[in-house]
């Protein structure tokens, strides 16, 4: 097996008794970092030490990871003016938070005979979050239900931002 030191020293390939040897020596434990290597690489640590370590990193990299959740807005083919601004401006408001947000309309009745009007809508929805949103893939028919899925647009890091102007004049005046 290869044998990491106790200072992460690499001490090369050797025997099992004698890394065995070595880590009795040291006072510390025999731990396999990588068993499915030729040969399996092997560290002297205290073994309480080893797992708060890989904790500690574990821990780290999911404060690291970023949950996206799916918002549901749901539309009809007869939306009024009002109620689809206010949908609109849900979903603007979902997507500006980092989530994906997901259109849903309904077709009732008689309205599976118009899927246009359905695809007008969610068409005129796209176009309505045009600057917060992008549409993931086109609009699937389920059932009686057409969606789709827009992802929040990632922020340009190269725009300047709002509140902060270029170099402003000086207001003092010779008087």
């Amino acid at each position: 097996m290869r044998l990491i030191g106790v200072n992460n020293e690499q001490l090369g390939v050797m025997k099992t008794q004698d890394a065995r040897a070595y880590a009795y020596n040291h006072s510390v434990d025999l731990v396999m970092i990588v068993p499915n290597a030729a040969p399996p690489v092997c560290r002297a640590i205290e073994y309480g030490k080893f797992c708060f370590e890989r904790d500690k990193r574990a821990k780290e990299a999911k404060k690291k990871q970023v949950i996206v959740k799916v918002k549901e807005v749901q539309l009809s083919c007869r939306i009024d003016t009002h109620d689809f601004e206010t949908r609109v401006n849900h979903a603007k408001r979902f997507l500006s938070e980092g989530n994906k947000v997901k259109a849903v309309v309904r077709f009732k009745g008689r309205e599976m005979s118009h899927m246009e009007l359905g695809r007008d809508v969610i068409a005129k929805f796209q176009e309505a979050c045009a600057g917060y949103g992008v549409s993931e893939k086109k609009p699937v028919l389920d059932g009686r239900y057409m969606s789709v899925i827009l992802s929040p647009v990632k922020p340009d890091k190269t725009a300047p931002k709002a509140g902060k102007t270029e170099a402003q004049p000086d207001k003092t005046s010779a008087d």
